[in-house]
């Protein structure tokens, strides 16, 4: 087919677009005249909700040669709980202000006692958990469980159930664990022979693994040492992909809560695992559990990917030597997410970090007074875009207190949400322009045949994809901007920076679906040769230069390209903007980077090896 006679046809398909055309004449958009909106806040707003600060935890791996005691969460200030304790919470419920049932305010990190008082006047007493003690490594984190565990011990013997996720991503983890684990049973003899005398065994361990379902290792609570390392060695791999880690949870509470209590033991879970789980609509259920039996849980967990449920892990074949990602379930940091699902052509494929651990790890956290261990080591196999910035970057956290997450559950944050007409409208965006739910709004990226006629039936059917993606991108600007004036009234600045940022999303997502579409129509005209001998697809790519539209394209479409350059400078703006409002932020990280990103689309040769797609190669991916 000649290159003259294969442009009508995409062309036509253009032009029968009725909703296209509209939309695409009506590109002068007004929107760059807008000012954005400038409220005056006030600490004194009515969903105004401090968590814990973060803490940053450098503690050295070496066995203590003396007992430091150190709380894990907040000290409540109800009846029983030690003077020096009572600063660390301001009660100000008296303002007419603040009849809020959820407002706390911590300044515990600001003036907490030392840990010599601390280790002498401080007892388990009520506790909070921490949502966000960040540990360079694991060393770090078990140094910080001996300290917790001691706590504990001033009052009880312990049983701590270790479960340990089954997923291939984990065995080096599991590993560094193993190795780790001398510290809290070192530091535990000192505390046996000083403040135990008498009596053996404070602490006993109990190792579980879990996957698609729960495998006790230790058949009964040991103390021995080489018996929890070799236990930690037979943690099996778990092949089905499947996390019931809330049944695991669930699980051991009920084979363990009740003799420990007979026996005036404290039941302590400790949970390694860098997924969420298959079956966290069990959170709440187990929440209860552990507030009905005091049973703390302590998670060493991954950082949530910002707005998103999942991360992707690379994994190699050992025989083919072939790189494959795949998706785990990470996140995200929120109840549902806040942030766009869809990146113009398909769902995310990035890593940004949104400085918080996973909605559900972290509610059960803090719901059961342990403490989230967020792990900010280096993830070889975690892969996306932004991914090298996750170890660079470190979010400031006075900052970050204004935009923490709510930690209600699903229910109780759904309602407060749908209450308000600003948030409603943005989860109704996300929601429209989920490629996970609407498939049709997935664009191919990789994989274009080489061969021409085979490229033009392929192409067809994603310009058509194109033309719907870019009319429902259009109606959701419409929607945003129906409720811009209300975010000057909104109070959490959360839900501010998921406004700003999703605007300037949509509209660069316009300019690039624009840009697809020429690019499309111009690689079926041209009919471009590979240069390379083994190229055998085509992929699609992101590129700086942007392509002009041709006169028929501009009578087709009544779009210039002055018009497409003043569209993109508009969306450069806005992203400038949301890193000027909510500067060191993962809404301010994710600007940057994707202001970075071209505008402008192309089609670039590309090699796949071809076992890739043998069903042999797909089929030996482990499920992580």
């Amino acid at each position: 087919m000649h290159g003259t006679r294969s442009l009508p046809p995409l062309l036509i398909s253009v032009a029968v677009h009725a909703v296209l055309l509209g939309m695409l004449a009506a590109f002068r958009f007004n929107l760059l005249d807008q000012q954005a909106d400038v409220a005056v806040e006030t600490v004194f707003t009515e969903e105004r909700i401090q968590e814990e600060f973060a803490q940053d935890l450098q503690i050295d791996t070496t066995p203590s040669e003396s007992l430091r005691l150190t709380a894990g969460g907040v000290q409540t200030t109800s009846p029983g709980a030690a003077p020096g304790a009572s600063a660390a919470r301001t009660k100000i419920e008296q303002s007419d202000a603040l009849q809020q049932p959820e407002f706390r305010f911590n300044i515990a990190d600001l003036e907490m006692p030392g840990l010599d008082m601390l280790g002498e006047d401080l007892g388990e007493g009520e506790v909070s958990g921490e949502v966000g003690a960040r540990v360079e490594g694991y060393g770090a984190a078990m140094g910080r469980l001996t300290h917790e565990l001691l706590r504990v011990m001033r009052n009880q013997q312990v049983i701590a159930c270790w479960l340990f996720d089954e997923s291939n991503s984990l065995k080096d983890d599991r590993k560094e664990i193993r190795d780790q684990f001398h510290k809290i049973y070192e530091e535990l003899n000192i505390a046996n022979e000083r403040t135990k005398k008498g009596r053996y065994h404070s602490l006993e361990t109990m190792i579980y693994s879990f996957g698609e379902g729960l495998h006790p290792i230790t058949r009964k609570p040991t103390a021995d040492l080489k018996q929890i390392r070799d236990a930690i060695d037979k943690v099996p791999v778990d092949e089905t992909g499947h996390e019931y880690t809330f049944g695991a949870i669930s699980s051991v509470i009920d084979e363990h809560s009740k003799a420990a209590a007979r026996s005036n033991r404290k039941l302590v879970i400790i949970l390694l695992t860098d997924e969420v789980g298959d079956d966290a609509e069990m959170l709440e259920e187990v929440i209860a559990k552990a507030q009905r039996f005091k049973s703390p849980l302590y998670v060493l967990g991954r950082e949530a990917v910002f707005g998103y449920p999942y991360a992707h892990v690379r994994w190699i074949n050992p025989e083919s030597g072939i790189h494959h990602w795949v998706r785990v379930n990470r996140g995200p940091e929120t109840a549902f997410p806040e942030a766009l699902q869809y990146d113009g052509f398909r769902g995310r494929h990035d890593a940004y970090s949104s400085g918080f651990g996973p909605y559900a790890q972290v509610r059960l956290v803090r719901e059961s007074g342990g403490i989230f261990f967020l792990l900010a080591s280096d993830e070889a196999n975690l892969v996306g875009r932004s991914v090298h910035e996750r170890l660079q970057r470190k979010f400031d956290d006075v900052a970050m207190k204004e935009y923490e997450p709510l930690l209600l559950d699903k229910r109780e944050y759904a309602r407060r949400r749908d209450a308000s007409e600003f948030r409603k409208t943005i989860w109704s965006v996300i929601l429209a322009l989920n490629p996970h739910i609407d498939d049709q709004l997935v664009i191919r990226w990789h994989h274009y045949p080489i061969d021409h006629a085979e490229f033009e039936k392929e192409g067809r059917k994603n310009f058509d994809r194109g033309v719907r993606a870019m009319a429902m991108i259009n109606q959701q600007l419409a929607v945003l901007e129906r409720v811009r004036p209300l975010r000057a009234q909104e109070a959490r600045q959360r839900w501010r920076a998921a406004f700003d940022l999703l605007n300037a999303q949509l509209i660069a997502c316009r300019v690039r679906e624009f840009q697809y579409l020429l690019s499309m129509d111009k690689h079926v005209r041209e009919k471009p040769e590979p240069q390379q001998p083994d190229t055998n697809y085509w992929d699609l790519n992101y590129t700086s230069r942007m392509l002009e539209p041709d006169e028929q394209q501009v009578k087709k479409t009544n779009v210039d390209y002055d018009q497409l350059e003043q569209q993109r400078q508009h969306a450069l703006e806005l992203y400038d903007q949301v890193i000027r409002d909510h500067p060191e932020t993962p809404w301010a990280m994710v600007a940057a980077a994707e202001k970075r990103l071209g505008f402008g689309m192309t089609f670039h040769e590309r090699f796949w090896d071809p076992r890739y797609f043998e069903e042999e190669e797909r089929g030996a991916v482990p499920k992580f």
